[in-house]
């Protein structure tokens, strides 16, 4: 689960002709954070993360328990070898039947030579082919019910494989992989601890480009485009600053009145717009940082 991390701590510069201000916008940094949570129940044996390891996505970190699903698994396995086991064998149970009903043609075929030579009656010839019906009859019964007999035992089966599909995902989840490429933020479980489905193992975030969200008032807001560049300045020293160069990513469409964290309150009745400005990291930015920008950089 994602959410985005907000340490607003964001004030906004408001002209007037006695106090200029020098730059634009202050506000602090803010990162996509993402929430790592167990997909599966069980006591942790293994999670290897700490605060400030850099993970890549799909990289696999840790596992819970799996002993009782793999047991599971084993069971179910059983269950299919023996309800297999009473499939019954088609071809030799009807073996017998085609062997009588052979027999039972060449009687019919001599009966018919006999009847054309004077040397057997109608009825015994009547009787031959009407054996010959029977054994048929009993061949397409026993057939429909063997049929009927294995269709059963199949789905019987593919009841258990899906069970097994089912053991299959759950030890697939009993693995704790990494979801984003990022830097751990916070660990929040531990080996040996119980995990339920759901709960937070760790917090995950991209730190390689980080957003300053800042505050504009309406007067500011027609000079300012999405994909507009800026300059991003934060604290160096006491006296300097280092500078950076960002892009405008998001605007607010409503306006909203600025945080009660701006000092006065004349300026907390202001009405101002979020402006997310988006900043390539190279490792000096940190989460909750403040951070100052001067629109319209020159091209």
């Amino acid at each position: 689960m994602k959410k985005i991390a907000f340490i607003i701590i964001a004030a906004t510069a408001i002209s007037c002709s006695d106090n200029k201000n020098e730059f634009d916008a202050t506000g602090t940094f803010e990162a996509v954070e993402t929430i790592i949570p167990a997909e599966a129940g069980g006591i942790i044996k293994e999670l290897k993360v700490e605060e400030g390891n850099i993970l890549k996505e799909n990289q696999v970190v840790g596992y819970i328990d799996t002993i009782q699903l793999s047991l599971k698994k084993d069971q179910l396995l059983a269950q299919i070898k023996a309800t297999q086991s009473k499939k019954p064998d088609i071809n030799s149970q009807l073996d017998v039947y085609r062997e009588e009903l052979k027999q039972a043609k060449l009687d019919q075929q001599r009966m018919q030579n006999l009847v054309k030579a004077d040397a057997a009656t109608r009825k015994q010839l009547d009787d031959a082919t009407t054996k010959v019906s029977v054994i048929l009859k009993q061949i397409t019964a026993l057939q429909t019910q063997l049929n009927i007999s294995t269709i059963g035992i199949d789905d019987e089966t593919q009841t258990l494989k899906v069970q097994i599909n089912q053991i299959q995902d759950q030890l697939a989840k009993s693995k704790i992989v990494n979801k984003t490429n990022g830097t751990v933020l916070t660990k929040y479980a531990e080996v040996g601890e119980m995990a339920t489905i759901g709960k937070p193992l760790y917090k995950i975030a991209d730190l390689s480009t980080i957003n300053l969200r800042v505050y504009i008032t309406g007067d500011q807001l027609p000079g300012v485009k999405l994909n507009d560049n800026v300059k991003v300045f934060v604290d160096d020293t006491n006296k300097t600053y280092k500078e950076y160069s960002g892009v405008v990513e998001w605007i607010s469409d409503k306006a909203e009145f600025t945080p009660k964290t701006i000092q006065t309150k004349d300026e907390r009745a202001n009405l101002v717009y979020a402006v997310k400005v988006r900043v390539k990291n190279d490792g000096y930015l940190k989460i909750g940082m403040y951070g100052e920008i001067k629109l319209k950089l020159s091209k």
